[in-house]
């Protein structure tokens, strides 16, 4: 595991409607958080809460950036895209609400669980978003919450 005070920071670069490199910045942390021996129920709400972040940007944006800090304490991920941003985030957080075009739904993806499956996943979920502009998304796991409840 990490020493306290040390943390690894990485970014990734994603592309609007590049489906073929969606899941890529989810594959890599999840390599560096097994190596990190990182609990295996743990890694796998980050790589859920990443990989459908990551799909959402890919899906509804003209392109974005991904930050992911991990620390001793904690997995930190910022997303900043750049795209029509969100009309309505309380809507867009209800399970089954998608507003994917018909050619990303036929691709399977665009089903309304992201953000839900994010909010599941994570410790801390917090959404921005102007119209005409884009979205910043940050997501917080705790390294020590196996459960996905507060400490």
């Amino acid at each position: 595991m990490l020493y306290v005070g040390v943390s690894l920071q990485f970014r990734f670069h994603v592309t609007g409607g590049d489906f073929s490199s969606a899941g890529t910045a989810s594959s890599e942390i999840k390599k560096v958080l097994k190596k990190l021996n990182v609990d295996g129920v743990v890694i796998k709400r980050a790589v859920v809460s990443l990989y459908e972040a990551e799909v959402n940007v890919v899906a509804h944006a003209f392109e974005g950036d991904i930050f992911v800090n991990i620390s001793s304490e904690k997995i930190s991920i910022l997303l900043k895209d750049k795209g029509p941003g969100i009309v309505d985030i309380s809507k867009a957080m209800e399970e089954g609400f998608s507003t994917a075009s018909p050619q990303v739904r036929e691709m399977g993806f665009g089903a309304g669980m992201g953000l839900p499956n994010i909010k599941r996943n994570s410790d801390f979920m917090d959404i921005q978003s102007v119209v005409g502009e884009g979205t910043t998304l940050q997501i917080e796991i705790y390294i020590n919450n196996k459960n996905g409840e507060q400490e």
